[in-house]
């Protein structure tokens, strides 16, 4: 039988007026792939900053066994002397810095006034080794994709003697290619180096492909632990346990709503980078969507998808923008968000913490934010109509919180789409450019944000989905554009669509595209 390397039991943590964790059990066997999963808001994340001391001693009720000894962990520093290691979701990655730099910051190699350069390269060297990482240490963290940046999280990791490691979504950002390969090298770890991981992931496909056992977590408790060696885990089983019933269909019913006149068209549109102005992010793209039209664009990281959106709203990225948008038949040139917004557009961006939502503010002020002459007099703003359009959100998106009051940045990813899809359909647009609308989010919150996109193109709405999940943009979409390397390589309708079909697109012109997306 194999060491019990952690023992979390009876875990307790309350936040005002949230109960996070009720009496949490969870134990992980030395050497093992312990994959924790649960619907958003269910205390996954919670469960491990309490482990990994962002959560300090005091702050929580019950147990923290480590290696036989009972722990209490003040700061995360403390976690880290131990040997557990934490990898949030955000990479936490200077861009301007090298990946040596990176590596060691907070743990610079040399005598106390004076760093060792060579022996920080070096000693970065040879942790990029261990995890397949060929690019150089003295690399720029910006220089470099998504799927090589979370491979510098994890050798990071190991020059800090990771004992424990904690992956928190760590595939959320990741093309299908570098997700199994990141996959790999975790089994490869566990293998060769006995290293011990827990992974939270609402890749339920990835979850069964790596994981040992499997600890599902709902609404603040543990539920039940599964075990791969004693039985088959199926995405069907494990979704059984995370919301409490079965979901029989992944994507619900399209309304038979007729889809109407083409409400957005893009003739031959193209985009330069902004630092690199030579190098065409977008390359002579051509779209369009109609009314009650759901239309998806799929391709690679790095094929130009989000450069494209960000583009056509506002001009909010890009340089050398050249081509013409049409709404409703009739060309515009939109130079700003302000106008796009004025026009009937809207973005909803991937980077909801980043970009999309004001984390230190209310849901009520995020809510009504991208539409506030809707609540305003010429000098004021209507603090009860404020207050009542957010409810009237809350409660038509079924977003999980005891008030409007409370602040956006304390919510679970699942309910801050919510708040951010809140926010661009207070301001009533004609046509929703979602990008990557799920990302990060649990089946059960997916299939709510599901509903509400059916009901937008119900409602006459023209929607653009932009996912990196193939299977997700087939079940929603009406027609799917692929995109790769900056141009458009095919369009099909989605009854027509496979998964074999989407890819032969795109490998039949160059294959996968590298790098990341703005």
């Amino acid at each position: 039988m194999a060491k019990v390397l952690l023992e979390m039991k009876s875990i307790t943590k309350t936040f005002p007026g949230v109960k996070a964790l009720d009496n949490v059990n969870l134990k992980v066997e030395e050497g093992e792939i312990h994959a924790l999963v649960g619907e958003n808001g269910a205390g996954k994340s919670t469960l491990m900053n309490v482990l990994s001391g962002i959560y300090p001693i005091g702050t929580y009720e019950g147990d923290i066994v480590y290696d036989g000894e009972v722990c209490e962990f003040h700061n995360i520093k403390d976690s880290e002397k131990k040997g557990i290691v934490i990898i949030h979701q955000e990479l936490a990655l200077i861009p301007y810095m090298t990946i040596g730099e990176n590596m060691f910051l907070g743990n610079e190699q040399g005598k106390k006034w004076c760093i060792d350069w060579n022996k920080t390269y070096a000693e970065a060297d040879k942790y990029l080794e261990m995890v397949g990482l060929t690019d150089s240490s003295k690399t720029l963290i910006k220089d470099i994709g998504t799927g090589k940046q979370q491979l510098v999280e994890i050798a990071k990791a190991l020059a800090k003697n990771a004992r424990l490691l904690i992956l928190d979504e760590p595939t959320s950002s990741l093309n299908e290619t570098d997700s199994r390969a990141l996959l790999d090298l975790m089994k490869k770890l566990q293998k060769e180096q006995g290293m011990t991981m827990i992974i939270i992931s609402h890749k339920l496909n990835e979850v069964s492909y790596v994981a040992d056992k499997i600890t599902v977590v709902r609404d603040g408790s543990t539920i039940e632990t599964m075990n791969s060696k004693d039985e088959e885990i199926s995405e069907a089983r494990i979704i059984k346990g995370m919301v409490g019933r079965e979901i029989t269909d992944r994507f619900p019913k399209r309304h038979d709503v007729p889809i109407g006149d083409v409400m957005m068209e893009v003739k031959n549109w193209t985009v330069f980078h902004p630092e690199f102005a030579e190098r065409k992010v977008v390359d002579d793209v051509s779209i369009n969507v109609r009314s009650g039209e759901v239309v998806g664009i799929y391709g690679l990281m790095g094929a130009g998808r989000t450069e494209l959106a960000m583009s056509i709203f506002g001009r909010s990225y890009g340089i050398g923008i050249s081509g013409k948008l049409f709404l409703r038949g009739k060309e515009v040139t939109l130079k700003s968000p302000k106008k796009a917004i004025a026009a009937g557009l809207a973005y909803v961006t991937e980077d909801r913490k980043g970009n999309g939502l004001v984390l230190s503010n209310s849901i009520k002020t995020n809510t009504t934010l991208a539409n506030l002459k809707a609540i305003s007099t010429a000098t004021f703003i209507d603090k009860d109509k404020e207050y009542q359009v957010a409810d009237e959100y809350k409660q038509k998106l079924r977003t999980k919180t005891p008030s409007v009051e409370q602040l956006v940045g304390n919510l679970s990813g699942g309910n801050q789409q919510k708040v951010l899809l809140a926010k661009w359909m207070f301001a009533d647009p004609d046509v929703l450019i979602l990008d990557e609308p799920t990302r990060g989010i649990d089946v059960g919150a997916k299939y709510e944000i599901y509903c509400i996109i059916n009901d937008l193109a119900k409602a006459g709405k023209s929607v653009i989905m932009i996912s990196s999940e193939l299977p997700e943009v087939i079940g929603m979409s009406d027609r799917i554009y692929i995109m790769n390397q900056a141009k458009i390589v095919g369009e099909m309708k989605a009854s027509d669509a496979t998964q074999e079909n989407i890819m032969s697109c795109i490998v039949g012109v160059g294959g996968e595209s590298e790098g990341s997306e703005a």
